[in-house]
């Protein structure tokens, strides 16, 4: 039997469900960030990844009725609103772009990994070379235009050395100084930090143009958040006498007016915040300083709730699509 007719895997099944909400998402987004564009290479970066996220919706949907399942509803024009003002500066647009980038390579990587269908691993490949690129183009764009600031740098290794003693472990120690972080500790706070910059802009516009009074809140809150992340993450950076990334670009604008339906803003704020956990989890585990992890528990203390508060509105508000159920053998086989 060729292996592309093979029935999908409840795993395939549901990985591609996540892909049709993520990428008619980003769909939107694009929609709106092609309408209000002003900069000829941004445009360029912008229709390019919305021409290909158009072709990946149109496969998915072929994939899904060729499979006989139900089409995803995902998101729709309803859901973006045409001729409001820009809510975000010109260069936001790449900087939400670039972590866009940044989060389709780790899912779609992931994604890979979990498919056995040959077709789908195919899918799965050519998506996350395009994600990268995304990365890539986006990247260099804020490089040139000198707003994306680059990890500090670091005297070159001379050579190999090996840990002494258990102090390398530890974090706040009363007794001797804290070392000071490694390499690969910086990366992992930076890029954590980074990623909340572009997230603490888009709960500032969010929290602007919200309908409804709770979602509003929420999104506060979420800015509130964001900020406690930075100021707990950059303070490591500070002890070492490093300036935590920050710029002045891809800032939200005065505008009150929602681009977007409140559902959509939901979605994406929960779409962040799970990547978050999941950067700082891994942060924590990479770390050899004792503190670190404890302090990304905290963090995740604190990023847990609001994510479940944030599930509990888009319920409340019948917003959150239900994903594909494995059959329930137990109501199935009651008597």
């Amino acid at each position: 039997m060729n292996s592309d007719h093979i029935p999908l895997t409840s795993t395939e099944i549901g990985n591609l469900w996540m892909t049709y909400q993520e990428k008619t998402m980003l769909a939107r987004f694009l929609e709106y960030f092609l309408e209000h564009v002003d900069n000829r290479d941004i445009e360029k970066i912008l229709k390019k990844t919305y021409d290909f996220t158009e072709r990946t919706i149109e496969t998915l949907k072929n994939i899904f009725e060729q499979e006989g399942a139900v089409l995803p509803l995902g998101f729709t024009a309803n859901d973006v609103n045409k001729g409001v003002p820009k809510l975000f500066d010109y260069l936001y647009e790449p900087m939400f772009l670039q972590m866009m980038g940044k989060i389709e390579t780790s899912l779609f990587a992931l994604y890979s990994t979990m498919s056995y269908r040959q077709d789908i691993r195919k899918l799965y490949k050519t998506l996350t070379a395009n994600a990268q690129d995304i990365f890539d183009h986006c990247t260099q764009f804020l490089l040139d235009k000198g707003v994306l600031v680059r990890p500090p740098f670091m005297t070159m290794p001379k050579e190999v050395t090996f840990i002494k003693d258990n102090h390398y472990l530890s974090g706040f120690n009363l007794l001797k100084a804290t070392r000071s972080l490694n390499a690969i500790e910086v990366s992992l706070i930076h890029h954590a930090i980074e990623n909340n910059l572009v997230g603490l802009q888009l709960m500032i516009g969010f929290a602007q143009v919200a309908n409804d009074k709770h979602v509003k809140e929420y999104f506060v809150k979420g800015m509130k958040l964001s900020l406690d992340v930075e100021t707990t993450l950059g303070e490591y950076l500070r002890e070492d006498y490093i300036e935590p990334p920050a710029t002045a670009a891809g800032k939200a604008t005065n505008s009150t007016i929602a681009p977007f339906s409140d559902k959509l803003m939901m979605y994406i704020t929960n779409l962040l915040g799970s990547f978050g956990l999941g950067s700082n989890a891994l942060g924590g585990a990479f770390s050899l300083r004792s503190d670190l992890p404890l302090t990304m528990a905290r963090l995740a203390q604190k990023i847990l709730p609001f994510l479940k508060e944030g599930g509990e509105l888009m319920i409340k508000h019948g917003w959150m699509e239900e994903p594909p159920q494995i059959e329930d053998r137990k109501q199935l086989t009651k008597a």
